[in-house]
């Protein structure tokens, strides 16, 4: 039961993303049918009290498409709560934000400029 739940739960992931990229309205309307089954997951009636993925799902759409000022409040959230590296990276750069705890790279500075300095040439024999 806990790897179909993990199984939604990454299609709703890839849902956001897949409209995050493409803003497509389509690909929204599946983010929100995918939140509609999750809520209402392991009950019986059809229209369950439970709202939490459908609100948290429109909210997100909203601040895919909006520029609005709780836009990076609501991604920096969701960004949070992602657990896969690729995907959280993927979605980062699909809204263009960056990656709350990506380190930027930082490469080490040549120590030596001129490696060969100091040591005979060699002749070349042709």
């Amino acid at each position: 039961m806990l790897e179909q739940h993990e199984r939604i739960l990454r299609a709703w992931q890839l849902a956001i993303l897949r409209f995050a990229v493409t803003l497509d309205d389509t690909d929204r309307l599946n983010v929100l049918a995918i939140a509609q089954e999750m809520d209402r997951s392991g009950r019986k009636e059809r229209e369950s009290e439970f709202r939490f993925f459908r609100k948290m799902s429109a909210d997100l759409c909203l601040a895919i498409l909006d520029q609005g000022e709780t836009r990076p409040a609501i991604l920096s959230c969701y960004l949070a709560q992602i657990g896969e590296h690729r995907l959280k990276r993927a979605f980062a750069a699909a809204v263009g934000m960056t990656e709350p705890d990506a380190a930027p790279v930082m490469r080490r500075p040549k120590q030596d400029q001129d490696l060969f300095k100091g040591l005979p040439s060699r002749k070349v024999r042709a």
